[in-house]
């Protein structure tokens, strides 16, 4: 095996143990065992678990990011919204381990980011096109980037329940989430009141 094959089989074995175990639960010991090495190899690739685990981290994190950046084509902003909620849940459908890692909690170590920052990410794409649309609506534009990062994390922890339930089927739980943020959306109040006793 070359040094590049090798390195690519230990981030497959470790992305499978991280997802299973997360990152307490798996060793480098297992990793080396799995992979038919010593542990000196991993250290020798990635410094040790917690380099092996930020380059899967990292991988993951681009590997979404381009999923949802590259579906965002154009067209009708409801499709725009269609089209991001389908790239997130086709990750993860396609990429279970990969997302099983991103959601959960990073070790301290870990400097490559996290889901948040991931999902805060995907939400700047979201809030040039929402800032854009409130404009022509009469809403305020900076209040855009709160919708995008409220609408794009509805969207992450309806796929993170989705996971578990498998059901409905995908198309469904894309058209449901569209259904709520859309007409949710296009029902706005420009200036929203707290109908409450409690104002602040």
């Amino acid at each position: 095996m070359t040094g590049k094959e090798r390195r690519e089989q230990l981030l497959d074995i470790g992305r499978t143990l991280f997802a299973e175990r997360g990152f307490e639960g798996t060793s480098v010991e297992e990793i080396a065992h799995k992979a038919g090495v010593s542990k000196p190899v991993v250290y020798e690739h990635f410094g040790g678990k917690e380099g092996l685990y930020a380059v899967v981290v990292d991988r993951e994190m681009r590997r979404l990011l381009d999923m949802v950046t590259g579906a965002l084509t154009g067209g009708h902003p409801r499709e725009l919204l269609e089209q991001a909620a389908f790239a997130l849940v086709d990750y993860i459908e396609r990429y279970t381990d990969g997302f099983r890692i991103l959601v959960r909690d990073s070790p301290v170590t870990q400097t490559t980011g996290t889901f948040a920052s991931l999902i805060s990410d995907i939400a700047t794409q979201v809030e040039d096109i929402l800032g854009h649309e409130f404009k022509q609506r009469g809403f305020d534009p900076k209040l855009a980037p709160m919708y995008a990062q409220a609408l794009v994390g509805m969207v992450a922890l309806t796929g993170q329940w989705w996971l578990d339930a498998q059901r409905p089927d995908k198309a469904e739980v894309v058209a449901h989430l569209v259904n709520l943020s859309w007409n949710g959306l296009s029902g706005l109040e420009p200036r929203p009141r707290l109908i409450g006793h409690r104002k602040n």
